[in-house]
């Protein structure tokens, strides 16, 4: 009897399939952010970085989901650290870490198109 794994396989060389999981938190953050959902858009980042980083050969998409989950980390640290912040993150962010945030997950979700759309034009 021989063992079977039940670990996904890891993406061949030319699989450049992008997880639904990181397009789907690319969109996300940005609508949760501007909609005053700051603090739960830690877990659509967390999914698009930790899918990007395991399951994405595309360098594009892996740095962009790393510089949103940096720009989303800082004015996270600085609410939890500081003593006198709000009580919520969505009203103690500045809204330029607002802009950048935005800016990072549109930058996500063009690296992920762009993926897609070299994927589709190898696969011709």
């Amino acid at each position: 009897m021989s063992a079977m794994s039940t670990a996904p396989a890891a993406p061949t060389g030319t699989d450049r399939r992008v997880p639904p999981a990181v397009t789907v938190s690319a969109w996300a953050v940005p609508v949760m952010v501007l909609g005053q959902f700051a603090l739960l858009a830690s877990v659509p980042v967390a999914i698009a970085l930790i899918a990007a980083l395991a399951r994405v050969r595309d360098r594009a998409v892996r740095g962009a989901a790393g510089l949103l989950a940096a720009v989303f980390a800082i004015p996270l640290v600085v609410w939890l650290v500081r003593p006198d912040g709000a009580q919520s993150l969505s009203k103690d962010i500045h809204p330029g870490f607002v802009a950048l945030i935005v800016a990072a997950s549109a930058a996500l979700i063009l690296a992920v198109h762009r993926a897609a759309r070299i994927r589709r034009a190898s696969e011709r």
